[in-house]
């Protein structure tokens, strides 16, 4: 099959594939982590059970695509594109607004990972393979959850997660072998992949508090105090970036509206990697599972 990983990784290191904006020589971001999954992984089921019936797993996404398909194989592939240590420098700075480099991020940042995506899709499909990006496709929308509120019918978080790429913070954010602040892409194909191993088995596997730290930096970190020990409300953030991020976004940055803020990604332990505690801690669980006498 396509060597995806080095597919990935060669059009990044195109400098015009991967500027934080038109005009600055920066790139956007830094080398990516890429994971994969079986298409049909119970977990996405669990996932979509979670969410809401609207919510699609991998092969219900590729029917809608491909109508009257049925393949014996569906293969994900995810991958986390982390900011540079410029951008999350920038942003460790600030305290109620999104950083300049920040918003450059998310607005051209994420159309440099839509760019992927579609470049993944092309790749796969000149390979004689049929594949498709989800949140590109036509039928992808928004949806309110039951349990959740607002959601959507594909997540690239929650897909990095069954991918083996990271776990959830208290703020819903990924946390990853390259941190918290970063962006999120997959593909979905008809081929077979080798599933990347998940070396975790809680979704909040990663954080801090899981494992007993009364951290509260993502907290501290929130101007929209829409983080509290009981999780990440959403709409108390989506309020606030509607109503503050991003008119200042417009107007005092970009001219144009972006829904940039993402304070709560930087600053914090869980900013550039897992904290060395968790990783320590893990370690030393594992270790002490394999030694145990059957």
């Amino acid at each position: 099959m396509l060597q995806i990983e080095d597919t990935i990784k060669t059009f990044l290191s195109t400098p015009e594939n991967n500027s934080l904006s038109p005009h600055w020589g920066f790139r956007a971001f830094d080398q990516p982590l890429v994971g994969y999954a079986d298409g049909d992984d119970p977990l996405f089921t669990a996932i979509k059970n979670d969410i809401g019936t609207f919510y699609q797993t991998p092969r219900e996404a590729f029917r809608q695509a491909f109508p009257g398909t049925s393949p014996k194989h569906i293969g994900v592939i995810a991958w986390i594109l982390p900011h540079t240590e410029r951008t999350r420098r920038a942003h460790r700075s600030m305290t109620d607004m999104p950083s300049l480099n920040w918003s450059l991020a998310r607005l051209f940042g994420e159309n440099v990972n839509e760019n992927l995506r579609r470049h993944v899709v092309t790749a796969l499909t000149a390979s004689g393979l049929r594949a498709l990006a989800p949140t590109l496709a036509p039928e992808w929308t928004r949806a309110q959850s039951p349990r959740y509120g607002f959601a959507s019918t594909w997540s690239e978080r929650h897909t990095a997660f069954v991918c083996g790429l990271g776990t959830f913070g208290l703020s819903d954010g990924l946390i990853t072998a390259k941190g918290k602040a970063i962006r999120v892409g997959s593909v979905i194909a008809d081929c077979t992949v080798t599933p990347t191993p998940r070396p975790y088995t809680h979704h909040q596997e990663y954080c801090l508090r899981t494992h007993g730290v009364d951290c509260k930096a993502c907290i501290k970190r929130c101007p929209a105090h829409a983080i509290t020990p009981s999780g990440h409300d959403k709409e108390q953030c989506k309020t606030y970036i509607r109503g503050s991020t991003r008119p200042y976004v417009e107007e005092q940055q970009l001219g144009v509206p972006v829904n940039s803020c993402g304070l709560c990604q930087t600053g914090i332990p869980c900013e550039a990697g897992i904290p060395k505690l968790v990783q320590r801690r893990l370690k030393l669980s594992r270790n002490q599972t394999a030694s145990c006498p059957q």
